[in-house]
């Protein structure tokens, strides 16, 4: 004979199960600690400045026009 098993416990169990695969897989794709985001930020930061260091003043840029006053 088979086993006698309660039909909502394991749909509750296979939908536990389910949830848990889905936050594992939005953990990984989302979830960063801390220091991973300030060190994300901190090198956004520094090579902004670097580029606003090698911008070229030209025609247009915000330089030219204090400069003609």
């Amino acid at each position: 004979m088979a086993e006698i098993i309660n039909l909502r416990q394991q749909r509750r169990a296979k939908a536990r199960a389910e949830a848990a695969a889905t936050a594992e897989a939005n953990r990984a794709r989302h979830g960063r600690t801390k220091a991973e985001r300030r060190r994300q930020e901190a090198e956004a930061e520094r090579e902004q400045r670097r580029l606003d260091g090698l911008r070229l003043a030209g025609p247009g840029a915000d330089d030219t026009e204090e400069q003609e006053k």
